[in-house]
């Protein structure tokens, strides 16, 4: 474990899957998530020769089949690979009663959506919330 996941302050039952360390310190950067990282060093890729195990998943299988968690959070990237990554693991998650939830994606804040891609738009249409004031 990396020294922000041992700090006792860390809730211990809250895991924060992510593609890299630059992930961590993005997520950290914002200031809002107090749980512990699995850090995946990539994602799944069949193409470049990238499967389960090089990712270290067994481990990650290990520790949600011996209920280590109440909330597991898919935090990778909204590539087609990340998006395979992720899929892969709320299958090894079926068996468990942890949550799993996956970060949202969408249209930035103090963005315009003139500059938005259609598939982020289209993504964040269909991702929409009920207005809170």
């Amino acid at each position: 474990l990396c020294d922000i996941c041992v700090h006792p302050s860390r809730d211990k039952r809250l895991l924060c899957v992510v593609e890299s360390p630059a992930d961590v310190l993005a997520v950290e950067s914002s200031g809002s998530y107090r749980g512990q990282y699995f850090v995946l060093m990539g994602h799944l890729s069949p193409i470049d020769g990238i499967g389960p195990d090089e990712l270290g998943l067994d481990n990650l299988a290990g520790r949600i089949q011996n209920n280590e968690f109440d909330e597991l959070i898919l935090a990778t990237n909204p590539t087609v690979e990340g998006e395979a990554t992720a899929h892969y693991i709320y299958d090894l998650c079926k068996e468990s009663e942890m949550q799993v939830t996956r970060i949202a994606h969408g249209v930035p804040i103090g963005g315009e959506l003139e500059y938005v891609d259609g598939n982020t738009l289209a993504h964040s249409l269909s991702g929409r919330q009920k207005f809170r004031s």
